[in-house]
């Protein structure tokens, strides 16, 4: 099995990836609709990197990905409404306090020792909580019929470079995608990485050697759930409209589930090669009109056939491919985090 590749080589990965997104609207020239679905790529891809974090290193599923989102989303709004200031100054104060929800549960659950069988059952039933919360707070979020999200005005930039707004948004959206990989490159070459992998490996044995269990997986669990927050108030302005139904379980954590098993858990672009072959999916079928009867169960077959032939993940699979091949040579030799790479490397 193929170690993890150097800070370096995932770096410069990053980077090649970056420059490909950043022309990738040239050719749709000028596609409104195709730049939502570019930016929905992308936000889609942001949250399965949030939940590659908590799930990938350290075992915590966090099964309210969609609450977290939601609560980012409506936390902006409806402090910008009250407070009258802009959304830019509320959306990090959402995200800490998405922030803060993650870190205690995962500080709950580390300090019980709650297997990740356990985690999923109680951020499902947070999941189930938050939906509630959004349609029943009729006064505050609208209930079911929702509110125009048109927080975080773009359209002073859009008009100065003579833009769109979609295009404006799509490109912020880029450039948090990748200061986001570039904390998550960071995070898992450093001593968090180190200590992310011996607990995944075994507690028990990494509490024997000192490492602080319930920091870490805290840790995991507040940096995860804030980004997830921040991306939520993201994912309503990219689709202009707030909706509860824009968060629930099969909307949001099912998808974001698929996208980082189908990637690769514990790759750094696993997310997006993930998200680009399921949206990619969802798109060829929808816009095929012979076969939208047929959208569920043939989008459903072709996800067995990507878990059957790339267990591992595609990013993954290609790479140990590569390997074989004597195509990829570069390796981390010492020093840093995260020498070994999922269940391979041993």
């Amino acid at each position: 099995m193929s170690a993890r590749p150097s800070l370096g080589t995932e770096a410069r990965n990053v980077a090649v990836v970056a420059v490909l997104f950043a022309l990738a609207p040239l050719a749709v020239l000028g596609s409104s609709y195709y730049e939502s679905v570019l930016a929905h790529l992308l936000l889609i891809a942001l949250l399965a990197v949030a939940l590659n974090i908590v799930f990938g290193h350290t075992d915590q599923l966090f099964l309210f990905v969609g609450g977290l989102a939601g609560v980012g989303a409506y936390g902006t709004a409806l402090l910008a409404d009250a407070l009258s200031v802009s959304a830019w100054v509320t959306l990090p104060v959402a995200a800490l306090v998405c922030g803060l929800i993650g870190l205690l549960v995962s500080y709950v659950a580390a300090k019980r020792k709650f297997t990740v069988v356990l985690i999923s059952i109680l951020t499902l039933n947070l999941q189930l909580v938050f939906s509630e919360v959004f349609v029943g707070a009729r006064d505050l979020t609208g209930g079911s019929t929702g509110f125009p999200y048109e927080y975080f005005e773009l359209g002073v930039v859009a008009d100065a470079l003579g833009v769109g707004e979609k295009l404006v948004l799509y490109y912020l959206v880029l450039l948090l995608l990748v200061a986001t990989l570039g904390v998550y490159l960071r995070l898992v070459h450093s001593k968090y990485g180190v200590a992310f992998d011996a607990i995944r490996e075994d507690e028990i044995a990494a509490e024997s050697i000192g490492i602080d269990v319930v920091r870490y997986k805290t840790i995991a669990g507040f940096v995860a759930a804030f980004l997830i927050g921040l991306v939520g108030a993201f994912f309503a302005r990219e689709s202009g409209y707030i909706l509860p139904g824009g968060f629930t379980f099969l909307a949001v954590d099912v998808v974001v589930l698929i996208v980082l098993v189908v990637g690769g858990l514990r790759t750094t672009l696993g997310p997006i090669v993930g998200a680009i072959i399921v949206v990619g999916i969802e798109e060829f079928l929808s816009s095929a009109q012979s076969l939208q009867s047929w959208q569920s169960a043939i989008f459903g077959a072709l996800l067995i056939v990507l878990f059957l032939y790339f267990r591992r993940g595609v990013v993954r699979s290609v790479r140990d491919a590569l390997d074989d091949a004597g195509l990829v040579g570069e390796r981390e030799g010492g020093g840093g985090g995260g020498g070994t790479d999922a269940d391979g490397g041993r």
